[in-house]
């Protein structure tokens, strides 16, 4: 039945003696089939339609008849009148009896109380009562009617006490110990036991972390759920006789008939200053042997993008200390990056790099780790330990030993954390790593829930999955926070085909790619960034003024040098002009490779285009080149504070400092190779001094 169809039932319901009116229209439309026709015609004139309704059906049923021809569902009266007919039976069916556990077996009287309670809110006095005993109570009674239970009981009243005192103190904003004494005494002196019905469901099917539940008939989609096991899980499914429940912990302790109990909560996490520098699961349950994160702030894990007037254009780069990247792909704070390639390409080396590279910059790294084993998360939390990264790092983890439902929540979970701190007006750098695995544990959640696959077995709405995470992402005006999420979502490509689903899904929601090749990483090219076909969408908005002046001709080079490279590597006649371009490239690509754990400065990278750019490297042998960078950098870091100081301190290039850091690299190039020099000739008379 659509909705529509059950908002008609309903108003049936309203109208005092509808059973018989609803039976003598249906009679009437099976004996003329010609007005059934005519009222579900739309070309009929409404006014002409009341009129047959006012002559021919019940007084009571007329304006509802009516109703239906002005929206023109008339056409719709039998499924209607059979979903009334449904509700019609339901109250009767559901409450036809009531379980009454006590402690203590209730008197006679007491028995005619709880009849008349019985009466007032099912509308069934003479309903069975099915007694049953239980100590575990401690005193008072509950009552189970169908999905509802009425709690009197003492383990009742403890539990809704411990309630109220937890979020009493938790609304407490000062820690002094006079007022936290003085909201507990004021909390349990205002303290009244409720009985307000809770809607208890009852599993029907448990199977690989998915369970069907029946009796719940007002859930929410995202909403929390509680089994009697305590297990938690979020409501996924929303269907007309049942829910479809995706579990956040093992299914070992449910069975079907376990009993479900709506919390009225949606899906969210612990959010606070405490989590950084912790590793926690997608629930932010600590995961580190530490001790347990206390904090008061809570965020739901799905909450609506920044609307446009919130945002502001992103125009502050986030660097990541990677030349290749700073220079011709430049991020910015609040963009969203992706980072693509095959397996083995260094991705998450990318990622781990631009964390290090954020140290001492007020910002704070999220790093979400979904499906990947727990051995590889923890040796990349060594990894920041070791570099000091981790005191404004929070990791969140869901590896592949996981169930799918917690792989599925934690990017979401990550971006909670991220929004408390952008939100507060901080920057914040979030990495997915990766989604590809997210969209398979969603994929393996559809396919149980019974949803339709679509292209290659991913359901239908799975584009929305990632967009709505994505989409979160932003740099906020001043007048909303002034804070930023930038993130770098990590997709895995099959063979170097980015045209798949999910890869082409996520470049179109990006503002970017960094496209790793593995041809290009397995020829130690590394990082292996292809030039060709990675791209960002913000450009030189996001990039210092020194570091666009400075990386001005280099992609153009490169790109001259692939195809230089292609025609003339069958030739052996090449003109001095083709050599020194060749060279040049070379020497570029020589460059761009860094090693792993060691991102650069802004002035550093800098200093080494400029150099580039001078040709300074171009007639340096290919196996010296790194070398000779090395030493570069050691001479400007010992020899120039004042270039490296002012790049720092301007962020610009103005032409004379572009001519000095020249000159200065010019000198440092003159003196190795006077150094060459003095070594070559010592070397020939030492062998001169032999042979004599």
């Amino acid at each position: 039945m659509t909705q529509q169809t059950i908002e008609y039932a309903s108003e049936l319901m309203k109208i005092p003696d509808a059973r018989e009116m609803v039976a003598q229209t249906k009679d009437i439309l099976d004996a003329v089939p010609a007005v059934r026709e005519e009222l579900s015609d739309p070309a009929v004139p409404i006014d002409v339609k009341h009129v047959v309704i006012e002559r021919i059906f019940p007084g009571g049923i007329r304006n509802f008849l009516k109703l239906l021809c002005d929206n023109s569902d008339f056409g719709s009266f039998d499924s209607i009148r059979e979903e009334y007919q449904q509700m019609q039976k339901s109250p009767k069916e559901k409450a036809s009896s009531a379980e009454l556990v006590y402690v203590t077996e209730p008197t006679d009287e007491q028995l005619v109380k709880i009849r008349d309670f019985l009466g007032r809110e099912c509308g069934n006095p003479d309903m069975e009562l099915e007694l049953k005993q239980d100590a575990s109570l401690k005193s008072g009674f509950i009552i189970r009617v169908g999905s509802k239970e009425y709690d009197w009981s003492q383990a009742g009243r403890i539990k809704q006490l411990e309630e109220r005192l937890s979020s009493a103190v938790a609304s407490q904003t000062t820690y002094s110990e006079d007022g936290i004494i003085s909201i507990l005494r004021s909390t349990i002196e205002e303290f009244e036991l409720t009985a307000a019905d809770k809607e208890i469901g009852v599993a029907n099917w448990v199977g690989d972390g998915i369970v069907n539940v029946d009796g719940i008939d007002h859930a929410n989609y995202g909403e929390i759920v509680i089994f009697d096991c305590g297990v938690k899980g979020m409501v996924q499914d929303v269907r007309r006789d049942e829910i479809g429940v995706i579990l956040f912990g093992r299914d070992t302790d449910i069975h079907e008939g376990s009993r479900v109990v709506r919390t009225g909560k949606m899906a969210g996490i612990p959010v606070g200053d405490e989590y950084l520098g912790r590793v926690v699961d997608a629930l932010g349950a600590p995961l580190d042997g530490g001790a347990e994160i206390a904090t008061d702030s809570y965020r739901p894990i799905e909450m609506n993008a920044p609307g446009i007037v919130d945002r502001k254009s992103v125009s502050v780069p986030m660097e990541t200390g990677i030349l290749s990247i700073d220079s011709m792909f430049p991020i910015g704070r609040g963009q969203r990056e992706l980072i693509i390639g095959d397996r083995q390409t260094g991705k998450t080396s990318i990622a781990m790099d631009t964390i290090l590279n954020q140290k001492g910059k007020d910002t704070i790294c999220i790093y979400v780790a979904v499906g990947q084993k727990a051995s590889t998360v923890a040796k990349l939390v060594g990894t920041l330990k070791n570099a000091g990264a981790m005191d404004y790092t929070i990791v969140v983890s869901a590896t592949a030993s996981d169930p799918a439902p917690l792989q599925y929540i934690a990017p979401y979970s990550g971006t909670a954390l991220a929004e408390y701190f952008m939100y507060q007006g901080k920057d914040v750098l979030i990495v997915y790593d990766d989604l590809s695995k997210h969209a398979v544990a969603y994929r393996a959640i559809s396919l149980l829930l019974e949803r339709s696959p679509g292209r290659e077995a991913y359901p239908g709405d799975v584009f929305y999955l990632h967009s709505r995470l994505l989409e979160r992402s932003a740099r906020l005006s001043p007048e909303a926070g002034g804070g930023s999420i930038t993130a770098l979502p990590i997709i895995e490509t099959q063979a170097g085909d980015v045209s798949a689903y999910i890869p082409t899904n996520v470049i179109s929601i990006t503002d970017g790619q960094i496209y790793l090749e593995s041809q290009l990483f397995f020829s130690g090219q590394r990082p292996a960034v292809n030039v060709g076909l990675s791209v960002s969408r913000v450009g030189g908005a996001a990039q210092r003024k020194a570091m666009k002046k400075a990386a001005g001709s280099v992609r153009i080079d490169l790109a001259q040098y692939r195809e230089m490279e292609v025609f003339t590597q069958f030739s052996s006649d090449l003109d001095d002009a083709t050599k020194k371009q060749l060279d040049h490239g070379r020497a570029l690509m020589e460059l761009l490779k860094q090693p792993l754990g060691h991102p650069f400065s802004m002035a550093d990278q800098v200093i080494i285009l400029v150099g580039a750019n001078a040709h300074v490297f171009s007639d340096v042998p290919v196996t010296e080149v790194l070398d000779f960078r090395k030493g570069l950098l050691e001479f400007f870091h010992a020899e120039c504070t004042d270039i490296i100081t002012e790049l720092e301190t301007y962020l610009d290039l103005p032409d004379e400092l572009n001519k000095r850091i020249a000159d200065k690299c010019e000198e440092y190039k003159e003196k190795i190779n006077k150094e060459k020099d003095a070594e070559t000739e010592t070397a020939d008379y030492a062998e001169d001094a032999e042979e004599a």
